[in-house]
């Protein structure tokens, strides 16, 4: 695989920030909803965070195809469903580290409590990194930069908030 492949398939496109931002948040909120303390099932939420990421998936792929078939004026041959379905797979991919996290503390590697905050760290942070090739992408200066990091991050932390909140 060439390096250029292997980068994107690592970092992403530019046309991924917007679908791995809402992902994640779509990923936090669902984990922050699911967790009832030290009862959670983490292979269960495991379950509704991986479907949950499947159905906004499939309904992003469903109204970005409408909107498509409108400005085109006609319907989107299969070809061009499916390049919709790829621009969005950053939806689900979103998913899938929070979603091993609770797998792994379904399976008693790490302490359900543990999997849990490691799920939602892995949102804070990729929200902070999101925001970081956002302003590198659009050469943002220094201040910029840290202002766009700064939002992403007070999504994630106001998500973080409510799990604290509700748990307790």
């Amino acid at each position: 695989m060439k390096r250029g492949r292997v980068k994107r398939l690592v970092f992403g496109s530019s046309g991924t920030i917007a679908g791995t931002v809402y992902g994640t948040i779509v990923v936090m909120a669902t984990v922050t909803a699911g967790a009832h303390g030290k009862e959670t099932d983490a292979g269960r939420l495991a379950v509704v965070v991986g479907v949950t990421s499947l159905v906004f998936w499939a309904a992003h792929v469903y109204s970005d195809a409408l909107a498509e078939s409108l400005e085109r004026g006609r319907r989107l041959d299969l070809a061009e469903l499916a390049d919709v379905a790829r621009r969005e797979l950053s939806i689900p991919a979103a998913a899938v580290a929070p979603v091993a996290a609770l797998v792994l503390g379904a399976l008693g590697v790490l302490g359900v409590q543990t999997a849990l905050w490691l799920a939602v760290g892995i949102g804070v942070a990729t929200l902070g990194v999101q925001g970081a090739r956002y302003a590198a992408l659009e050469q943002l200066d220094r201040t910029a930069t840290v202002a766009v990091i700064a939002v992403n991050l007070c999504l994630g932390l106001v998500i973080v908030g409510l799990k604290a909140l509700l748990a307790h």
